[in-house]
């Protein structure tokens, strides 16, 4: 199963989360090293500072345009994984390893797979996912 985790806090006082220079660090490129000897990880990235983002909010078919920064420094995702995993237990032991401190919460949740829409999913739109998958696996 496929697994989204968010990281959320203060995403370094708005600095941004900082992957690439963290990572420089040891602590977060030693983890995702674990992860990818192990298979795990499917992507991850730091993002950066919400000063630099927006967010949409749509009511009634129309989209309301806010950009940052934001004050919600709690509710600020500032990095994620995706990685694979047999289980929500296997991807939460994973996630314990993470390397923070006070101040950051991570959110697990798995990612929708074909198969979860049953019936629902007619051949016609396997195939318009099989495109789509195919061309964004080449870019």
């Amino acid at each position: 199963m496929e697994y989204d985790d968010a990281i959320h806090g203060d995403c370094k006082g708005q600095q941004g989360f900082g992957g690439r220079r963290h990572a420089e660090h040891g602590t977060a490129g030693k983890f995702n090293e674990e992860m990818a000897k192990a298979g795990v990880i499917q992507a991850g990235e730091g993002l950066h500072p919400s000063a630099k983002g927006a967010r949409l909010k749509y009511s009634g078919g129309k989209s309301t345009v806010s950009r940052g920064p934001f004050n919600f420094t709690s509710d600020l995702v500032c990095g994620f994984w995706l990685i694979q995993t047999k289980s929500l237990d296997e991807a939460i032991d994973w996630m314990k390893r993470a390397p923070f401190d006070g101040g950051a919460e991570i959110e697990i949740r798995q990612v929708f797979a074909t198969e979860d829409f049953g019936e629902a999913v007619t051949p016609e739109l396997r195939e318009q996912e099989g495109r789509l998958r195919a061309r964004t696996a080449n870019k």
